[in-house]
């Protein structure tokens, strides 16, 4: 799998002739000139993770890609969006996909929850090869290769974070979440997950724009 990070927690994931897009927000760029994508999938409604004012001219520059969401964003972005459920399984070119999870973290008690699917990319034989889990800290109950990390959010402590990258224990994790932290802070948060990650994980850093082979 070549991974690229637009920023935030869009990501593209190419694995053979196969071309997926997370999370298109209004905290990331760059993603508007991504062509042949095979599917658009979103964890859910928040701006920063779908951009209604851009997503429109990315869907049709990509007429053939397969359009996914959580169900409440299915049903706000129109009939061309497919939702996703916790459990689902369906295949995009030679990946198949897994809806995992179900809801938002817990910004506030007082804020209604929302729709956020996790998605797992993977085969039959190994599911778990990359899992994005929106904003969640959803621990699925199969083996994850390649872990996207939220690593910053107004829902969460830095202690939950690594206690999170602990449970999924993937090979490798790199942050993604991070725009809401000054470019200063992000060295905190980044040198304490490298520091406290399982001795079987590595996490680094993914350069901004630039495909980068992790398996």
């Amino acid at each position: 799998m070549r991974m690229s990070h637009f920023r935030h927690s869009c990501i593209l994931v190419e694995d053979s002739d196969t071309k997926i897009l997370f999370d298109p927000g209004s905290f990331s760029h760059g993603f508007e000139g991504i062509g042949g994508l095979d599917a658009i999938l979103i964890t859910h409604q928040h701006a920063d993770h779908a951009d209604a004012d851009r997503l429109p001219a990315l869907v049709e520059a990509n007429p053939g890609a397969k359009l996914y969401a959580d169900p409440q964003t299915a049903a706000k972005f129109g009939p061309a969006w497919t939702a996703v459920r916790a459990g689902d399984v369906f295949d995009v070119g030679g990946i198949q996909v897994t809806g995992a999870g179900g809801t938002h973290a817990v910004i506030h008690p007082d804020l209604p929850l929302v729709d956020n699917i996790a998605y797992l990319l993977g085969t039959k034989d190994e599911p778990g090869r990359l899992l994005h889990p929106g904003d969640s800290l959803f621990v699925p109950d199969v083996s994850v290769d390649i872990l996207a990390l939220p690593a910053a959010a107004p829902w969460m402590k830095l202690s939950e974070t690594v206690d999170y990258l602990r449970a999924v224990a993937p090979r490798f994790a790199f942050p993604i979440h991070q725009e809401v932290v000054s470019d200063a802070g992000r060295g905190i948060y980044y040198a304490r997950l490298k520091e406290l990650a399982s001795a079987g994980t590595e996490f680094r850093v993914l350069p901004e724009e630039e495909a980068l082979q992790l398996r």
